[in-house]
């Protein structure tokens, strides 16, 4: 396979203005993710310690295998609104007794575990990439049921409140009076969760609870649903409702032990399966449950050398600034993520704005499409061709965006840019092989949709600081709109208001640059987490091992297409 020839002078004046913008990105980031890792601040951490109580993090960094990675999904949701930063919800794909499983843990600092619409779409998504992929679904269980308060914590940085005992004691009575009146959306979103935990087990993928605190309501049916339960003496209580409840609906002085304890449910309810003594031996006790699990991937394992690449991933820093009108050539990309920066490309002489080929990453076979420019009718036809002969011999795909959409206008129109743009949309929506992308530059309007974007079945998908993700670039929406309105003055005959266009243009362009760019997206769990450039090639091939827990099987039947 021919080794790329990379043209990239990092000595350039714009590749170091470009790293220096990316590097400012980077520093940021870290910022964000460190606010995560606080989950509720400081008072609610030392409070867990004094209760001898493990962070989120800290139970998933024992579960997991010494020394391997956690892919987390969405670490930065909920940031810029009026949750804490990572929404109280640890989620992402990691290794326990050399078996990948999806992971996720409630943040019992975090307003007591309990769901809000941004951990609802993380625990959401968690289960639909343990369903796609096939992998073993583990859960840190420790919920108030869902938030009725509306929000609270950190916004950007700052100290929250911790709940003291009885605030956590009212937040989860609330949560089963939320379960009862099902008036908020989140609300159905986590009684999703319930049907998807009990579709797993159906589909012989395994899920297993670990209860580390009190469980009410929503979270009582979390481990009630699951195929293995371990409790902690003294620690785990598990129940519908409260003792307060309990005495406002029966009469009842429910005493919290024999009503919920893990005592109780391990040796009369049934519904506990093994007793640990410590928060550190439950973690034992599920790393053994997932040894004796007996799995096996579906899927092919890595068939091709794994060397590392002839070109510097971290020369990825400089590839790409702020302003993503200045083109860059995707092989650059290519050539610092594929195995020996080895690349076969397909019709490299036709549709020349879309690359295309054959590569393997970290050993794993996988076809490779990537933008130079806007989606012409000729590199849709190709990229339908493409998609295709992946499918034929089960190769998965992998989607590099900087895209600003298919192009418009009459004589495009005039030679098929619809017809083949929806060819190419047609095989990417029928295509059966896993799909990934990373948003490396723009994801425009129906251009992201024609490269595999998130409504399109994608397995994984990544942004880099410099993604922008809208319908369309922020200068050319407000442009339309502009054009619209005057239109429509002048048919009723009106004056058009050129200063006052003039200033609302230019809030609309502020805003809707805001909302485009790829930190919004990734805040609102629209991909599965911001990534350094530099960790792109790592982070694809940790979720191709991912996707290979299932079978990786193409189809040869696509939808009517107008050939």
């Amino acid at each position: 396979m021919p080794v790329l020839q990379s043209r990239l002078d990092t000595r350039a004046e714009q590749y170091q203005k470009n790293r220096q913008e990316m590097f400012a990105k980077l520093e940021f980031l870290d910022e964000l993710y460190e606010q995560a890792a606080q989950g509720g601040g400081e008072e609610a951490m030392a409070r867990l310690k004094s209760r001898d109580k493990m962070p989120v993090r800290e139970r998933v960094a024992h579960v997991l295998d010494p020394d391997s990675p956690f892919l987390e999904i969405s670490p930065l949701a909920a940031w810029h609104s009026h949750f804490t930063i990572g929404s109280g919800f640890t989620v992402g794909v990691g290794v326990i007794e050399d078996v990948e499983c999806v992971i996720l843990g409630h943040d019992p600092s975090v307003q007591a575990g309990a769901m809000n619409h941004f951990n609802s779409k993380k625990l959401m998504r968690g289960l639909e990439i343990a369903r796609e992929n096939r992998l073993p679904y583990v859960q840190f269980v420790e919920s108030a049921g869902a938030d009725l308060r509306g929000g609270g914590g950190r916004r950007g940085g700052g100290e929250r409140k911790p709940m003291t005992p009885e605030e956590e004691r009212l937040a989860f009575e609330r949560g089963v009076a939320e379960s009862l009146r099902g008036s908020t959306g989140h609300f159905a979103e986590s009684g999703r969760l319930f049907y998807e935990i009990t579709e797993l087990s159906k589909m012989r993928i395994p899920t297993i609870s670990v209860v580390f605190g009190v469980s009410t309501a929503g979270g009582a049916y979390q481990p009630g649903m699951s195929d293995y339960n371990i409790f902690i003496r003294g620690r785990s209580r598990v129940s519908l409702g409260g003792p307060p409840l309990v005495k406002m609906a029966t009469g009842e002085d429910a005493d919290g032990e024999e009503l919920s304890g893990a005592e109780m449910h391990t040796t009369i309810s049934g519904l506990g399966d093994y007793l640990a003594e410590t928060e550190l031996d439950g973690i034992r006790m599920c790393r053994e449950v997932v040894r004796h699990l007996n799995w096996r991937k579906l899927g092919p394992g890595p068939s091709m050398p794994a060397d590392p690449p002839v070109y510097d991933p971290d020369e990825l820093i400089g590839l790409v600034g702020e302003d993503l009108t200045i083109p860059f050539d995707m092989r650059e990309v290519i050539a610092r993520i594929a195995d020996g920066s080895r690349f076969e490309e397909f019709k490299p002489l036709y549709g020349p704005t879309l690359v295309c080929g054959w590569a393997s990453i970290h050993g794993y076979p996988i076809g490779i499409l990537g933008n130079n420019g806007v989606l012409m009718s000729e590199s849709a036809e190709k990229a339908s061709q493409f998609i295709q002969l992946c499918n034929q011999i089960d190769v998965p795909l992998l989607f590099l965006h900087n895209i600003t959409g298919y192009i418009v206008g009459t004589d495009f129109e005039q030679r098929g840019i619809t017809k083949n743009g929806s060819k190419m949309i047609n095989a990417v929506s029928n295509s059966t092989v896993p799909h990934i992308i990373v948003i490396c530059g723009a994801s425009y309007g129906a251009g992201n949709f024609g490269m595999s974007g998130r409504a399109y079945g994608t397995r994984f998908s990544y942004t880099w600081p410099t993604a922008k993700i809208a319908v369309m670039g922020p200068k050319q929406q407000a442009g339309v709109m502009t054009i619209v309105q005057r239109a429509a003055a002048q048919r009723r005959g009106l004056d058009f208001d050129e200063e006052a266009n003039g200033k609302r243009v230019e809030q609309v362009e502020y805003q809707l640059e805001e909302q485009s760019k790829g930190l919004f997206a990734t805040s609102r769990v629209a991909d599965d987490g911001m990534i350094d450039p530099r960790d792109t090639r790592d982070i694809i091939g940790m979720s191709l091992s991912a996707c290979h827990n299932n079978e990786v099987r193409g189809t040869k039947e696509f939808g009517t297409w107008r050939m």
